[in-house]
């Protein structure tokens, strides 16, 4: 073929319907993110001329997805997209070590373990197996707060906590709830349909329900924390980048013996009244040298939601 090169040949142990995807979506998600144009032709990969400075990612990517379907891993779009974002010139085996060594946190109530998917996903979940205070700072759709549930139901299985507790700051009603219908979980529940969306994803909604009743779930608005410790708990502060200054520190100071803390946010999404300094930028610049406080930093990369979602936070990155 005219202005095509062979860069790649698929191992004959894979059919290639398994590499292109049904319908070719993933060779069509490659050729999207990348903007090139890939042929298969005889199980042997062409890419055009002017391509060819992708052509050690676009080999990463199909070596990746060959050793995954070769060790039985079963891939969909989502996976294909993590591959794409995440594979460069050299760390394939690190990426492919995600999927084959899975270190999974749970198994949800459809079967399906939960595990880390991009290397920053790891290294998160390491840090809190290490550490008891990690922020988790990123645009949406990295894991951040979806990983940080799953982490503490695993602990909470394990009998390593009591308790989870889940924290938010409510800019939107002022931090003042009185006047809002029903008693203080009902008033909160609109500001946690992400974590309750974790959670149900995970165990189920009626035993979410009964952890919530027996008080082994706890939900309560952040300006509700103040005069607490708590012990033998993970406690994760959702939207932490609306934190008031004074409210960081008050919820920082709440880490008891045998607990674990995990601070959330995304500094791009600061909803704070009157410009206010966010609590949480104030606490990276403070802490990020404490011993057994940890920053983990996701980026656009780590995704893992729709493609279209990958390219709205970097088309909003690049114009900052």
């Amino acid at each position: 073929m005219n202005n095509y090169k062979e860069i790649y040949s698929l191992n004959e142990e894979v059919q290639d319907l398994y590499v292109r995807g049904p319908n070719d979506s993933f060779i069509n998600a490659i050729e999207s993110c990348l903007k090139i144009e890939i042929v298969i032709d005889d199980r042997k990969v062409f890419l055009k001329e002017e391509d060819l400075v992708y052509e050690k990612r676009v080999c990463n990517i199909f070596e990746a997805m060959e050793t995954l379907l070769i060790n039985n891993i079963v891939l969909n779009l989502s996976d294909v997209h993590a591959l794409i974002n995440n594979i460069d010139d050299n760390n394939v085996k690190s990426i492919v070590s995600l999927y084959l060594k899975k270190d999974v946190l749970i198994t949800n109530v459809y079967g399906k373990p939960i595990y880390p998917k991009t290397l920053n996903q790891k290294l998160y979940i390491k840090s809190l197996e290490d550490n008891d205070i990690v922020f988790a700072i990123g645009p949406a759709g990295t894991g951040k707060t979806f990983l940080g549930v799953m982490f503490a139901l695993k602990y909470l299985k394990s009998f390593k906590v009591r308790r989870i507790v889940l924290v938010r700051p409510i800019v939107e009603a002022g931090e003042k709830l009185g006047f809002l219908p029903g008693d203080l979980k009902e008033k909160i529940d609109p500001y946690l349909i992400p974590i309750y969306d974790a959670l149900n994803d995970a165990i189920g909604k009626e035993q979410v329900e009964k952890l919530i009743e027996r008080g082994t779930i706890e939900v309560a608005p952040l300006a509700y924390m103040r005069g607490r410790t708590l012990d033998n708990a993970i406690i994760i502060l959702d939207e932490a980048q609306n934190a008031t200054l004074t409210q960081m520190k008050m919820f920082l100071t709440r880490l008891g013996f045998g607990s674990k803390m995990i601070v959330t946010g995304d500094l791009s999404q600061i909803d704070l009244p009157n410009k206010s300094v966010s609590g949480m930028v104030e606490a990276i610049d403070l802490l990020n040298d404490i011993e057994g406080i940890k920053m983990i930093k996701f980026q656009r990369e780590d995704v893992m939601r729709h493609p279209l979602v990958f390219k709205i936070i970097e088309r909003y990155d690049n114009k900052r």
